[in-house]
């Protein structure tokens, strides 16, 4: 198994070109479920995610035709024209999460969708519940058997006025997909805000469908029952952006972040200001710097789009082991998102948890020390942690990096990152 080898102490300078967003590609991809058509997509990361969605799309009958994109991603041609396999099967979807977004599109076509429960990173039960009865308020038929999602809607699903509970990225995805080939108008209420929601919903536009709405809380979607050939690109990611972001603030160097969107970073570039970071918002690139890698505490609260988004909470957490003073980090989305504390601990970090919240006492260095991911959110956390430590730092169980972080190695390196993956 792969480990990463960090030597900390540099501090970084240069340029990072962002990624496509891996959180907005998969749903994305899962969309031309819907239509016959193709649906030609380009600034795809290329990812181990990225290629269990291709294998679980193929699965259900997808013919998919993939290319290297001339610097980074892939771009990806993506049919349903053929006869479609309603099964999603547990050995794929096992391995993440995002492989339930098959369901609603599945549903919404066949009429019929046999989903395993899904799998992904162990941060928290984030149950399916809110797709199932948002899919039976349309008119769907859903019995859970032997670890599967049977779901049916023999008559076609219906539009309806559907309030989420709470706010669910996942679901609203979902009920998107599904709304868009219903029968009549299907309103969400309470929906995600996310960036990845709004290029779902401009995506889908694009494909011939009908929403009003888009990135508010209130979705109409309008249903069609026939989709047309699409081409359609990847927004950046905004969490690798805020992750190199904070590799510029913990070692004390000056990155430019080029090929991201500004505007989808408020709130971490909000947060990196407090603590002292120099930040310079161009629009399509961000300035990042800091002088000497310490910055001030301070407190974060992670809270749904627009608020400081889940998906950046470990990595301030290493940015705030290295600060001038105490800061505190709750966590309002996920139930089981601290697991890397223990790790961070083993590099010297205080760091004390009590329910959602985490109290870090910031002082002068890490350490380099011997350490394993648990998460993907938490793998990347060791790494900028592992780059401001004195010392080597060895990264074990780094696959988890694979599916969220393209070219990782690479694009650290080329600002002057000590870092290498080895084969134990």
């Amino acid at each position: 198994m792969d480990q990463i080898r960090i030597t900390g102490g540099q501090p970084l300078h240069g340029t990072i070109p962002i990624s496509g967003a891996k959180n907005a590609a998969l749903p994305l991809m899962a969309a031309c479920l819907l239509s016959d058509k193709p649906l030609h997509l380009s600034n795809v990361p290329d990812l181990a995610d990225i290629a269990t969605m291709v294998e679980l799309l193929e699965n259900h009958g997808v013919t998919v035709e993939q290319k290297p994109a001339e610097e980074l991603g892939l771009e990806l041609t993506l049919t349903a024209d053929g006869t479609l396999n309603p099964t999603a099967p547990y050995d794929i979807v096992r391995k993440m999460r995002a492989s339930v977004l098959v369901l609603g599109p599945l549903l919404a076509r066949l009429g019929e969708a046999i989903v395993s429960l899904p799998g992904g990173c162990a941060i928290g039960t984030r149950p399916i519940d809110l797709h199932l009865s948002a899919l039976e308020q349309m008119g769907a038929v859903i019995e859970l058997k032997e670890g599967y999602v049977h779901a049916k809607a023999p008559e076609g699903l219906k539009g309806a006025t559907i309030r989420f509970p709470f706010v669910s990225v996942g679901a609203t995805e979902n009920l998107l997909m599904a709304a868009a080939m219903a029968d009549g108008t299907t309103i969400l209420e309470n929906a995600a805000r996310e960036p990845e929601i709004s290029d779902l919903a401009d995506c889908l536009v694009s494909m011939g469908a009908d929403i009003h709405g888009i990135g508010t809380e209130c979705l109409v979607i309008k249903g069609i029952s026939n989709f047309k050939e699409a081409t359609y690109s990847v927004i950046p990611d905004r969490i690798e952006a805020g992750t190199y972001a904070v590799a510029a603030a913990i070692t004390g160097g000056s990155l430019e972040l080029t090929n991201m969107r500004s505007d989808h970073l408020g709130a971490v570039i909000e947060a990196l200001t407090r603590a002292g970071v120099n930040c310079a918002n161009g629009g399509a690139s961000l300035s990042v710097s800091h002088p000497t890698g310490h910055c001030s505490g301070f407190d974060v609260v992670s809270q749904p789009y627009p608020g400081f988004p889940t998906d950046m909470q470990a990595q301030f957490m290493a940015l705030m082991a290295t600060a001038d003073g105490a800061s505190l980090i709750t966590e309002t989305i996920f139930e089981n998102r601290f697991m890397h504390v223990p790790e961070l601990a083993r590099m010297s970090a205080d760091i004390t948890v009590h329910g959602g919240s985490a109290m870090v006492r910031g002082h002068g260095s890490l350490k380099g020390a011997e350490v394993m991911a648990t998460d993907l959110r938490a793998s990347v956390c060791l790494v900028l942690a592992a780059l401001a430590a004195e010392g080597e730092t060895v990264i074990n169980r780094v696959y988890h990096l694979d599916r969220g972080y393209e070219q990782l190695e690479e694009k650290l390196r080329a600002v002057g990152a000590k870092i290498e993956r080895v084969s134990d």
